[in-house]
Formats: C-alpha cells, structure tokens, sequence
C-alpha cells in the first residue's frame, strides 16, 4: 500500500468516526427531538437508535462523500426502518416502514411492466442498492418518491387501511413485510420530512440488503466496525 493510499484511508476512518458520532448520537435522540415535534404522533419506532448497521452506513456515506451532497434516505430492510438524513449526515427523521412481502435484495426483471395480480408473493421484494431518487407523481394522484421508476419501486405514505396501519403500529418488525415491493411509511412522516428533503430537488436512497453483504451491494462501502483509536 502506498503512503498516499495509507493516508487517505487514515483520513477517511478518522472522518468515518466523528461522523458515526453523529450519526448514532442524533439518531438516539429521544422523541423530543425538533424533527419529532413537528409530528408528535409519528410511532414510537421514530424515537429508537438507529442500528448499529445503518449508523455504520451513514457515518460512511458522510465520510466518503458518496451523496455528493445531496440528501440520502436509508432503508434498514432488517429492522424495518426508514431514516432520512440531511446532506451533512445529520438526522432528519425515522420510522418505522412497511417493505415487500417477499424476502431478497433483487428485483425480478420486468416486474414494473406486469399486473400486480400476477406477481406471487416470493416476488415482492424490495430490492437492495442505491438509487437517486426524486418526488413525482403516482398516476396523478398524491406526490410520492420514486426510487426506481422502471421497477414500479417508490416510497410513499402508507395506505390508510386497517390492517397495514395497524402493521405500522405494533412495536414488532415481524409484521412489517406486506407490500408489492414499495417502501410504506406513515403520511405525516412522509409529509414533514421526506418530502421537504426532497422537494425540487434529487436525492440518494441506500436499501440495506437483507440476504447479501453490504459489500457485495454496496462495493466501495469500506466500513466494518468504528475505528478504535
């Protein structure tokens, strides 16, 4: 390794520390927090640490730069939770989500063009990797956030019905799988802080893998635990 290289990553893991300081230190913040007043009835899942993975990303996402400045989202598919993130790498807001009924990090080819009633249940996935999204319009109706337009992929406020209002609710992430492959979040979250994140503008959204590595999803992540000294 050269000195150049072996001081850039120095550079890099020192900078990947005070970020990941800030990461986990807002994320922990408890419901009191400026982005949880303006919406006090977002679920108690909006008040939790981030885990331990996804603050390890975003402190990486902040130290590489890899958001070229923009704002980035990160959905943490395992703990079943939506962060979105300022382009500095502080914390705008979390909670909880609803993803696809179907567990793995691909999309099956072709799925955006084909009826949902032809799509089984071990088809709908959320698929893993980062994608630049930006707000848009869902067949003229309320605006939502496209992630991948192709695959019919977005995240948008949840469908107010019984049952899924109910899945968003419930302190367990066993229930949390129940879409065609869309990123369901409560309205007033996606109201308050997806949407100002993202208005008249584009930004980055990271889906943690559920069945992969991070570094086979994501191959220039370089972050595998906090630096020690």
């Amino acid at each position: 390794m050269s000195h150049r290289s072996s001081r850039a990553n120095r550079t890099l893991a020192k900078t990947t520390r005070a970020a990941l300081l800030l990461c986990l230190g807002v994320a922990a913040l408890p419901s009191t927090s400026s982005a949880a007043a303006q919406a006090p009835d977002w679920t108690p899942a909006s008040a939790k640490p981030a885990s331990a993975q996804a603050g390890l990303f975003a402190a990486w996402v902040i130290a590489s730069g890899d958001n070229h400045g923009m704002a980035f989202v990160i959905v943490d598919k395992i703990n079943a939770e939506v962060l979105v993130f300022h382009p500095d790498g502080r914390l705008r807001g979390a909670a909880p989500a609803l993803l696809g009924l179907g567990h793995g990090d691909d999309s099956v080819p072709g799925i955006g063009q084909r009826k949902l009633s032809t799509i089984t249940p071990k088809e709908r996935t959320t698929p893993a990797g980062r994608f630049v999204a930006s707000l848009g319009n869902d067949f003229g109706k309320k605006n939502i956030l496209w992630i991948d337009y192709d695959a019919a992929l977005s995240l948008h406020r949840v469908i107010p019905t019984k049952s899924r209002l109910h899945r968003l609710a419930t302190p367990s992430i066993l229930d949390n799988r129940a879409s065609f492959g869309c990123i369901n979040v409560p309205a007033k979250f996606f109201d308050a802080v997806v949407e100002p994140s993202f208005k008249g503008k584009k930004g980055i959204v990271y889906i943690l893998p559920e069945t992969r590595s991070i570094q086979a999803t994501f191959p220039t992540y370089a972050v595998t635990a906090p630096p020690s000294n």
